[in-house]
């Protein structure tokens, strides 16, 4: 079967996010399952591409004011998987993806139209697929164009839409007029395919217009079709539940296992765990605080520095977490609120509490390997992958009980020394110090906590079992088109 995939993000080429993770690990596992894959991203400035082959050097796209002439390049093989770049600089040419510290660019909408557009276009020159898997709302434009603008274009007659939804948080919301900007008719704005309260949304078309919907866990895919977390959506998401599963990201263990891992000043197992105490006082040393007590439980945190991720919550207690005996060593950047925050604790407690602002990709490795704990209080997780990092690192998750964090985290039972974390479920302040209460009366019994931390080590969340799951929905869609190795007995045009 071919699978194009369509992202604003992927690594190793750009980065914001865990949406850059999934890119570039779903695609790799389907080729391995036999699937031609391939994944078109928008070159941007950050992309690193020495010597690419342009193969197409001019695709037209329209606006309303002029026309824009973008070029396709070729970004090579890369574990089986062929990478495609759009680049026209005057959109993606910028220091950042998607907006600066002061909002989103004015023009994400051109931008990101101009993208979608040009996927269309290149793929009738560089191999229609079978299906077009599409993330997130920068990548919304695909579905949508199928089924108006392209609907009588017989090049696209067997192709069929997958539109995945990583965080319905972030949705493609702009002013009316874009619609004509965009060469897109005004029949669109309807409430049950566009408009949004007034405006124009991205994401609620791809929702309405796609052959299948996916999200990051099962638990988030029921979660979004409520009003807590549905973000206005909830409506159009629960009309379309049939066509909506919930599937589990994976992990990709060869970036992500102690066994293997490149950062770390020792690697380890769950078989031979000598190397995480030396990973420990690395990790101490890295932050400035090699003099404390190695047997001092430490609490790692890699993340955006947002609401969403719980900051308020760690804002709520920070005095009551100081007077605790562990330490925390926090890395990321986001909102300046939160940043300020944790910077202002770290000068309050400076034995107690470290912060790097900073996307540092070397010492995200070093967090996991080198915590005893790691701590993920959001008030909403889509998937979330650190807390899967963490298992295979025999670093014990502390987290909230939400979405694909609830899905993947079991608690942990002293009784029957069975589970693999912590969790707490209402959002408060209160809930969360309780939990790590909780998680350091545990720490105390180190023969106790030795189980639990080769209980994690032995989950295993590779993304083999996620790809089968994507391939049963692609084959549903494209019935005529079977996997290499199975057979479609039965179809139902989802």
């Amino acid at each position: 079967m071919k699978i194009a995939f369509a992202a604003s993000e992927c690594v190793p080429f750009a980065k914001t996010g865990g949406l850059a993770d999934v890119v570039g690990a779903l695609p790799q596992a389907l080729a391995e399952l036999g699937h031609s894959v391939s994944v078109y991203l928008p070159k941007y400035k950050q992309t690193r591409l020495p010597d690419a082959k342009v193969l197409l050097r001019s695709v037209t796209i329209p606006f309303d004011d002029q026309y824009r002439f973008c070029s396709v390049l070729d970004g090579g093989k890369r574990s089986g998987v062929q990478f495609y770049f759009i680049d026209y600089p005057a959109f993606f040419d910028r220091e950042a993806l998607y907006g600066t510290s002061a909002g989103d660019y004015p023009d994400n909408a051109e931008r990101f139209a101009l993208y979608c557009r040009a996927v269309l276009e290149a793929s009738k020159v560089l191999g229609v697929p079978d299906i077009f898997h599409c993330h997130d709302w920068q990548s919304a434009l695909i579905p949508i164009l199928l089924r108006t603008s392209y609907e009588a274009d017989p090049v696209f007659r067997g192709t069929r839409t997958v539109f995945t939804i990583h965080n319905i948080g972030y949705q493609g919301i702009f002013p009316p007029d874009t619609l004509p900007l965009l060469m897109l008719p005004w029949d669109l704005f309807t409430i049950d395919q566009m408009e949004f309260w007034g405006k124009v949304n991205f994401l609620k078309g791809a929702i309405a217009f796609s052959d299948h919907l996916t999200t990051v866990s099962r638990k988030y895919a029921h979660e979004i079709q409520a009003s807590e977390y549905g973000f206005g959506l909830e409506g159009v998401l629960k009309s379309r539940a049939g066509s909506l599963t919930g599937i589990i990201n994976g992990v990709d263990y060869n970036e992500w296992s102690p066994e293997k891992d490149k950062y770390i000043v020792r690697q380890y197992s769950a078989e031979g765990l000598q190397g995480k105490k030396e990973c420990k006082y690395d990790l101490l040393r890295q932050f400035g605080l090699e003099s404390a007590p190695i047997d001092t439980p430490v609490i790692g945190i890699v993340s955006r520095f947002v609401a969403q991720k719980g900051f308020d919550l760690i804002e709520e207690i920070g005095g009551d977490l100081a007077r605790l005996p562990l330490i925390i060593t926090a890395l990321g950047s986001g909102e300046k609120e939160y940043q300020d925050l944790l910077l202002k604790l770290q000068k309050q407690h400076p034995d107690k509490i470290a912060v790097k602002i900073a996307y540092d990709n070397g010492l995200a490795h070093k967090i996991e390997a080198g915590a005893d704990m790691f701590l993920m209080p959001s008030r909403y997780e889509p998937s979330g992958l650190n807390q899967m990092y963490s298992l295979r690192y025999g670093t014990v998750p502390i987290v909230r009980a939400t979405g694909g964090l609830d899905d993947t985290i079991e608690s942990w039972d002293p009784t029957s020394a069975k589970g693999t974390g912590f969790k707490f479920s209402a959002y408060s302040g209160v809930a969360l110090l309780n939990c790590i209460h909780e998680a350091l009366r545990a720490f105390k019994d180190q023969a106790a906590w030795l189980k639990l931390m080769q209980n994690g080590m032995k989950k295993d969340f590779s993304w083999t079992a996620s790809a089968r799951e994507y391939v049963k929905i692609y084959e549903r869609l494209s019935p005529s088109k079977p996997g290499p190795s199975e057979k479609v007995l039965e179809f139902s045009r989802v």
